[in-house]
């Protein structure tokens, strides 16, 4: 906890940082905030953190701006909380999604911390608290679903995801009850309408007894359970796995992993 009335010879550490390289205080900031800095042995991201005169303060050798990149992580949102439809700051395609949005539902941004991470993430990336600021969602969820969920500070991906989702193909498990009309497989590969209008070809096979796997784009809420409904099933459940070439992977519920750098959507 920080001490409203720090001793007079506590300075904060940007400023100790910054004296010791000869460098500004927001270059310092951002060297701390990468990880780079230690104080009496010990990782400290905070800036603002006050240290004491004999207190021993190391910047790392390896220290570079250079190694300050914008990250993507990719979170296994559970069913019960919202993921970028109407939440401030999250832009992107609100028709990507396949389902409503729940008033009251917890933000699954709450859930992306560093206990959360995914221990055999084979990024090889050190997990910082900068990694969880000023990230925005361009893929949303509905609710009720489970599944990939894309959250980014990288201004490229942002955009790609913001102009190409309605392009980029989804892939989707879906847990269905009730028994299957007469060629319904068939109709919803192709034959079916939404909302008026007549739909694409879509992707759909049999996983087991109870699970379809939908592939498609452009999604609509709502589409896929309404499609479900016309051939004698019903959704119980939609996990999204896969958005264009990046899939979830086995990132357990609950948890993420970073964009690897070779990932493309």
């Amino acid at each position: 906890m920080t001490d409203k009335h720090p001793a007079p010879d506590h300075i904060r550490l940007a400023k100790r940082v910054a004296e010791q390289l000869n460098c500004s205080r927001s270059t310092a900031e951002q060297f701390i905030e990468g990880g780079f800095v230690s104080v009496d042995g010990r990782v400290e991201e905070a800036p603002g953190a006050r240290v004491r005169p004999d207190q021993a303060v190391v910047v790392a050798p390896d220290a570079s701006l250079l190694a300050l990149t914008p990250v993507t992580l990719l979170l296994h949102k559970p069913a019960g909380f919202e993921a970028g439809l109407g939440q401030p700051g999250q832009g992107g395609a609100p028709h990507s999604s396949q389902g409503s949005r729940s008033q009251g539902a917890p933000s699954a941004a709450t859930l992306l911390s560093a206990a959360s991470h995914l221990p055999e993430d084979a990024s090889g990336i050190r997990v910082l608290q900068r990694h969880f600021k000023q990230l925005e969602c361009f893929t949303p969820l509905p609710t009720e679903a489970s599944g990939l969920v894309v959250y980014t500070q990288d201004k490229r991906i942002a955009r790609k995801l913001a102009e190409d989702i309605e392009s980029l193909e989804q892939e989707c498990i879906v847990e269905v009850a009730g028994d299957i009309a007469p060629n319904g497989l068939q109709r919803l590969c192709h034959g079916l309408s939404f909302n008026g209008r007549p739909l694409p070809p879509i992707k759909v096979s049999w996983q087991n007894e109870t699970r379809l796997r939908f592939a498609l784009k452009g999604i609509r809420p709502g589409q896929i359970p309404a499609m479900c409904e016309a051939v004698g099933l019903t959704a119980v459940g939609i996990k999204r796995i896969r958005i264009g070439r990046v899939p979830l992977a086995k990132v357990p519920e609950g948890q993420w992993r970073y964009l690897q750098p070779w990932e493309r959507f």
